[in-house]
């Protein structure tokens, strides 16, 4: 008989990928020296970031169903392939002094190897924690979470020693060693298989397992109501957080008068809140439900970013935006524990690549509406009034996704009945 591989290693091994592909959250450690040795534009090396998180989104959705044909395994090391090759390929890119080649292999390859990346291990980990889900998806996307505050230092440091191409070189080779060593253990379970003691039906436990809602192919999930719920509540709360997080250091300096360096040291440190977030609110979310998770997140987010603009006590100030960053990355770590309990486990990876592309189009949309905002009222905190009013919208869909759930589980009560009856 096949031996079972443990599913905390299996959840390690998701957590080496995603500290991997997370170091993109740490490309403005490039940005200056790019932009002082070339001369290039501040806009121009940014496109770079945007780029890779474009085809993050896109790479997800189209690879999702190619996640759930060849299995995490492989896709795992697509994912460090892609992504190996965009990394070190920016090494050359530099060396030729060529933008368009940096956009080549970091925002197109690398970008592919992040999407490919980030959703192998999550769909396997749902399998493997059909128990724990919050928590073991918001493992490995605390992961994704934490990367950049281990990769900016490390950057720093081989920019300063070996140089810009030097680095990426060295990170290219490393990554794709961490990526492709990781995705060797990565399996998915027995379709039989169980946690020890697991019976989601039995009548003894302290606490039911809730039942899926449904069991759903990617391509029926899609003309499912709640496919868009899902999809809009993410794209709210991404939209809303990635422009706090571009506009937070100029932010913290506008409203509470933090120096630069001060409020650099601020941004670094709510980066921690970020990943704190993602295994906190995802473990809270197999305690109190997906729903109710989503819907404290927008009660909070609404209310703090109205407040935040009339806010002039640093200490408050801070507080208020560490809630924020720990809610933005709670959203991320609860969507794919969210698809598993709607529409089941058959193609969650497919789904889950779907949605990510509420991910890509936030990745544009918020920090360009902010930008728009500061450009044309001269001050970033006129935004927060709009991203509020977004964050009610966004409740209201909390609402319209309970009637929804509802319904369902009235339809498949019925079924049940029906069944016995028979």
């Amino acid at each position: 008989m096949k031996k079972t591989k443990n599913r905390w290693l299996i959840a390690l091994s998701a957590v080496g990928i995603h500290i991997s592909i997370g170091s993109v959250y740490a490309w403005s450690n490039f940005t200056n020296p790019l932009i002082d040795e070339f001369g290039w534009s501040s806009s121009q090396v940014q496109l770079t970031f945007s780029l890779a998180i474009l085809f993050l989104g896109l790479s997800a959705a189209f690879m999702g169903h190619f996640v759930e044909k060849h299995g995490p395994r492989k896709s795992g090391i697509v994912a460090a392939v892609f992504f190996g090759i965009g990394v070190t390929g920016s090494g050359f890119a530099v060396q030729l002094g060529s933008l368009p080649l940096l956009y080549l292999f970091y925002g197109v390859f690398g970008g592919i190897g992040l999407g490919v990346g980030y959703i192998a291990p999550v769909s396997t980990l749902v399998k493997w924690f059909p128990d724990r889900r919050g928590l073991a998806t918001g493992l490995a996307i605390m992961g994704f979470g934490f990367a950049a505050a281990i990769a900016s230092p490390v950057m720093n440091s081989l920019i300063t020693s070996i140089g810009i191409a030097g680095t990426f070189f060295t990170l290219g080779i490393i990554y794709f060693a961490v990526m492709f060593l990781s995705s060797l253990y990565l399996e998915r379970p027995a379709a039989d298989w169980a946690p020890k003691g697991f019976n989601a039906d039995s009548p003894g436990k302290k606490k039911k397992v809730p039942q899926d809602l449904s069991q759903l192919t990617a391509n029926e999930a899609i003309k499912t109501k709640r496919f868009y719920f899902l999809w809009l509540m993410l794209f709210i709360n991404v939209t809303c957080g990635i422009a706090i997080l571009s506009a937070a250091k100029p932010l913290a300096e506008e409203s509470i008068g933090l120096s630069v360096e001060e409020a650099a040291i601020l941004v670094g440190a709510l980066g921690i809140f970020n990943g704190l977030g993602r295994i906190g609110w995802a473990s809270i979310s197999d305690l109190i439900g997906r729903t109710n998770t989503y819907t404290t997140f927008f009660v909070l987010q609404a209310a703090l970013f109205f407040l935040l603009p009339m806010t002039s006590e640093a200490i408050l100030f801070q507080i208020m935006l560490a809630v924020i960053y720990t809610c933005y990355g709670g959203g991320f770590a609860s969507i794919p524990a969210y698809i598993g309990d709607m529409f089941g486990t058959k193609q969650l990876g497919a789904i889950h690549g779907y949605i990510l592309t509420a991910w890509a189009a936030a990745g544009l949309a918020g920090p360009l509406f902010a930008a728009w905002i500061k450009d044309t009222t001269g001050s970033y905190a006129n935004s927060l009034n709009f991203f509020a009013a977004l964050f009610l919208v966004a409740l209201v869909i909390t609402f319209l996704t309970r009637i929804d759930i509802n319904k369902l589980k009235r339809e498949n009560n019925a079924k049940e009945a029906d069944k016995l009856a028979g």
